[in-house]
């Protein structure tokens, strides 16, 4: 491990095969939390690989605790998180739209490590356990058109460094790594990236691998589309930047994104949203993000055609339905 730090401070790369084995050794319990804070310390400095981060991904697929859920043909939608924006969890409210819609999602998530409340924690404060039982997430999916997938259950190397990434408080290549390390590797992928490098190298990663996704970034900073301005979308067709008036949408302030000051808050937020009564800004910015979720999968749809399914998912309380039906069934 000291060797591998030597490198990283030298601003040398690791190759895949290095970074795989040095994700095996900290799982192995074989790194002191000392060196795992110098180790995500030196990917601050620069921006990662693709190889860096394939190998560490390969790691975390070849240690995951398995689950095949691939006759769904599911969607993923998730944030890199790391934006420092703490806007409420808008990717895990347009997930239960794009499901009440009649659409398969199987959400991979974690509780915040750069914000109040992540995906997990918005999802616990709904009286939902996490499971690793397959049965139960077939039902899930059976019954609600969601499945949700607890990162530390399924990923015991993003349980080692919980600790350090919470002490550190910022941004780190573990952000990176969420986004890939879904545990069936569903079918379609849209993700929100803090910023353009990242965007890129997802779009490498992606069109490597075949999968049918939608990056998004919201250009004044954003891993998902804000409405607080412009935005760019990357997917299987290319790349287009975007502007909230010719969706039909005003531009949002930043603070009415703000996600509160405890996970009360967070979570009376999201569900005041699934049952349409959040604000304006609120239902518009989940409703966007749906629209994409669902375009990734219906990828011969405008986004207008889209954006009409997921406003009726949502003011149709089908989101809300489903919401209720996935609360049932993992409590």
């Amino acid at each position: 491990m000291k060797e591998i730090l030597y490198k990283l401070f030298d601003y040398q790369y690791l190759s895949r095969d290095e970074a795989k084995e040095v994700l095996f050794s900290i799982v192995k319990g074989d790194v002191p939390d000392t060196q795992i804070a110098a180790l995500i310390t030196s990917f601050l400095m620069r921006n990662i690989s693709v190889d860096e981060i394939l190998g560490f991904r390969d790691a975390l697929l070849d240690m995951r605790v398995g689950v095949d859920l691939s006759d769904y043909d599911a969607l993923d939608i998730v944030g890199t998180g790391g934006d420092g924006k703490n806007t409420f969890n808008i990717s895990t409210a347009a997930c239960f739209v794009v499901a009440g819609a009649g659409y398969n999602v199987v959400k991979h998530g974690n509780y915040g490590a750069t914000a109040i409340s992540g995906a997990s924690n918005v999802i616990e404060q709904q009286g939902v356990q996490f499971s690793t039982d397959s049965d139960k997430l077939r039902k899930s999916l059976d019954h609600s058109g969601i499945a949700y997938l607890h990162a530390p259950l399924f990923s015991p190397a993003l349980k080692a460094v919980a600790p350090v990434r919470k002490s550190l408080g910022v941004r780190t290549f573990f952000n990176v790594l969420g986004p890939l390390v879904n545990p069936v590797q569903p079918e379609f992928q849209m993700l929100g990236v803090y910023n353009l490098a990242m965007s890129r190298l997802y779009g490498y990663i992606y069109q490597e691998e075949k999968k049918k996704f939608c990056i998004v970034h919201s250009m004044d900073g954003y891993d998902e589309i804000s409405l607080t301005g412009q935005f760019k979308v990357v997917n299987n067709q290319g790349e287009q930047l975007y502007i909230p008036e010719e969706l039909g949408f005003q531009r949002l302030a930043q603070k009415e994104l703000y996600g509160g000051n405890t996970l009360e808050e967070a979570s009376t937020i999201f569900r005041n949203v699934l049952h349409a009564r959040g604000t304006e800004a609120q239902m518009n910015a989940v409703l966007v993000n749906a629209a994409f979720g669902i375009q990734t999968i219906e990828q011969d749809k405008s986004i207008h055609d889209c954006l009409e399914i997921a406003k009726d998912s949502l003011y149709g309380k089908k989101a809300l339905l489903a919401l209720k039906k996935f609360v049932e069934i993992n409590n």
